[in-house]
Parts: C-alpha cells; sequence; structure tokens
C-alpha cells in the first residue's frame, strides 16, 4: 500500500474519478484513503460491490481504476439503478437494513474482495450492512464503511450510544480479544477482521481470517542480562514503599505495603488521566 501523501491530481483513483461521464460526488479526503487501501487490488480479477449508486459516476470510477477483469456490482434501493446493467455492471436492488436482503444477495454473488458503503449513512443502515457483509469477505478483502461523519449529525440520529462509530469501536475490543487474558463483552469478529482503520469520515475493515489467531509468548533464547524490569519503577506505590520496607528493615521487621499502596495510587492516577479524555 502506498503511504505517501500526493496531490489528488496525481492519484490513480481521482484520475479515475474524473474520467466517469456521469455525476460523482467524493470528498476530497477520500482519494488518498482509496489509493491506499485499493491499489492492491488494480488489474486483479476481483469481485467489488459499491452500495449506493445514485447517479451511476462511481460504477464508471470503479471500472477505470480497477481494470477490465474487476466484477463490479452496485447495490441500491432505487428500482431505476437497474439501467446501469447495460453499460455492464451487475445491479441489485433492496435495502442495505435488511437483514433477508443480503443474505439473498450474498446466496447469489458469492464471496466478494471488496464491499464500499455509500448507501444511505444511517446507524442502522451502517451496522447492518458491516454485520451481514463481514462473513462474505474473502481472507485478505476489505469492508470500508463512507461517510461516518453522520454518526456525530442530528440529522441522522446521532449523538448516540448506538451510532455507526460506537459499533466500530468495539472491534478494537474484539481485536485485542484474542491476546491471552484479555476478556472482553463485545468481541466483535474477533476471529474474521485482522485490523480497523480510522480516517476522516472512513472506517476500514481489513478481513484475513487466517492472521485472526490467538497470540502466544516466543522467545529468541538470547543471551539475557537479566535487567529490571522498570515498567513500576516511578510509581507512587514503589517508591513509598521501598522508603517503609528500608526504614522497618533498619529494626529488623520484613514490610511489604505494595498491594495496598497500587490500591490506594489507583485514583490519583486516574485524577492525571481524566484531563486527557475531556
Amino acid at each position: 500500500m502506498s503511504s505517501v501523501c500526493k496531490n489528488l491530481e496525481e492519484l490513480e483513483i481521482y484520475k479515475a474519478y474524473l474520467k466517469s461521464p456521469y455525476l460523482s460526488l467524493k470528498h476530497s479526503a477520500y482519494f488518498q484513503v482509496y489509493e491506499d487501501l485499493l491499489s492492491q487490488y488494480r488489474n486483479k480479477p476481483i469481485t467489488f460491490v459499491e452500495v449506493g449508486v445514485l447517479n451511476g459516476g462511481s460504477l464508471f470510477m470503479w471500472r477505470n481504476f480497477f481494470g477490465p477483469q474487476a466484477r463490479i456490482i452496485g447495490l441500491d434501493f432505487n428500482p431505476l439503478a437497474k439501467r446501469w446493467e447495460k453499460d455492464g455492471f451487475e445491479i441489485h436492488i433492496g435495502s442495505q437494513s435488511d437483514p433477508k436482503f443480503w443474505n439473498q444477495f450474498f446466496n447469489a454473488v458469492g464471496m466478494v474482495d471488496v464491499l464500499l458503503d455509500d448507501g444511505g449513512h444511517t446507524n442502522e443502515q451502517q451496522i447492518v450492512t458491516t454485520h451481514q457483509s463481514i462473513p462474505f469477505i474473502k481472507d485478505g478483502g476489505l469492508l470500508i464503511v463512507e461517510d461516518v461523519h453522520a454518526s456525530y449529525f442530528k440529522d441522522f440520529g446521532n449523538p448516540s450510544k448506538y451510532s455507526f462509530i460506537n459499533y466500530a469501536k468495539l472491534f478494537i475490543d474484539g481485536i485485542n480479544a484474542r491476546f491471552p487474558g484479555v476478556e472482553v463483552v463485545q468481541n466483535m469478529f474477533r476471529d474474521a477482521v485482522y485490523s480497523a482503520h480510522f480516517y476522516d469520515s472512513i472506517v476500514a475493515f481489513s478481513i484475513d481470517r487466517r492472521k485472526c489467531f490467538t497470540s502466544s509468548w516466543t522467545s529468541n533464547e538470547g543471551k539475557s542480562f537479566e535487567a529490571e524490569d522498570y515498567r513500576h519503577h516511578d510509581s507512587l506505590a514503589r517508591k513509598t514503599n521501598q522508603a517503609l520496607i528500608a526504614g522497618f528493615r533498619k529494626v529488623g521487621i520484613k514490610f511489604s505495603m505494595g498491594k495496598f499502596l497500587n490500591i490506594l495510587e489507583k485514583p490519583v492516577v486516574k485524577k492525571r488521566l481524566k484531563r486527557y479524555f475531556e
């Protein structure tokens, strides 16, 4: 993937966008994200699905970008979108907030490489699309959800506990739940979503079940200098405990308040950290 930020005019996806004969409206920040995420699929026999067809311009953009080997499928709620079938695109009509529609869709289409949601942008539409699509995305594929800024807009019923952005954050817990000992209530698709990427108004989920294994400790068996672990070296609990131990040793008493002091220190640390969350 490209990691170099370029001017719009230099991006292949932007060139493909300008070549499209029909209207397409895209935020300028999206093109670098497209280039970074999707360049790996160019000139390959992939199956690409876009939710939200509207004027058809983006269908031609994707064809220009991915090349003639790509199978490009459009999905829309408006039956008029069927007009683009004459141009060689596969078009399916249905509601993206209906799980039954998604079952029918994937039964007909099969597994896909990339699904991009540029549909209605409501919480329900984005969440249902994500939940229903991930099981049908191939390993090495992507689910890209656009316009997630809707999670902050009143017109879309937000802010809400059940916004798409809050739903997407649950995947972070799921990814970390693969580490031994991490227990979380929500471990969203922990065995399918390898990573989650958050951009300006876009969330992308990298799907690869082969990489979603439970991690374990390893050692290279190299030479050790028995270095002391300093992770808690500057904690108030350690400093106080060390001072107490030294004091009691002078009078021949063994003493340790480590656990008790750790409990006392928690609210102090919490207060220091609070400002980073406000």
